[in-house]
């Protein structure tokens, strides 16, 4: 008599085959996942140097030409952006500055900061410099600044926007 036996399952070798795969994508995906957390965490903080931008053009525009303080724009963007955004503004600058620089009411370790928790800096009478390679500010008329952050991405390049 012919018996024939039917196994159910799966074989040692399919069910290996299968981890191995999973690892695969999930090894995948956790080496992905930080790259576009930062990205996020760039355009977040491109969008916040747009409102900042704003908000200094709207102060200077309602106050005759004078430009904002530190105070003033920061409880501006407080109302107005849901992100955590620290604004510093600091005195104009008379040569050609890298980004961002610490004078006027930034300190270097304030400076150093900017690459962690998106200190956006406002330079009145400055625009920004045209080699992204330096990185500098250079000198602009009295109704010109510039607002600037440092990315996480490509290795902490600064953004730069003019008014």
């Amino acid at each position: 008599m012919n018996v024939k036996q039917n196994s159910k399952g799966f074989t040692i070798i399919e069910v290996v085959l299968v981890l191995a795969i999973a690892g695969l994508i999930f090894l995948m995906v956790f080496i992905a996942l930080p790259a576009l957390q930062r990205n996020q965490r760039d355009t977040a903080r491109k969008n916040d140097v747009s409102s900042v931008a704003s908000a200094v053009s709207t102060y200077i525009s309602n106050n005759r030409g004078t430009p904002p303080t530190t105070a003033t724009i920061q409880s501006y963007v407080n109302e107005k952006s849901d992100n955590s955004v620290r604004v510093i503004v600091r005195a104009g600058i008379t040569a050609n500055t890298t980004i961002p620089a610490a004078s006027g009411t930034a300190s270097a370790s304030t400076a150093a900061a900017a690459v962690q928790d998106g200190l956006i800096v406002v330079t009145p009478s400055s625009v920004c410099g045209t080699s992204a390679a330096t990185q500098l500010l250079t000198p602009g008329t009295a109704r010109q600044y510039t607002v600037t952050t440092k990315l996480e991405g490509a290795g902490g390049v600064a953004f730069c926007q003019n008014s």
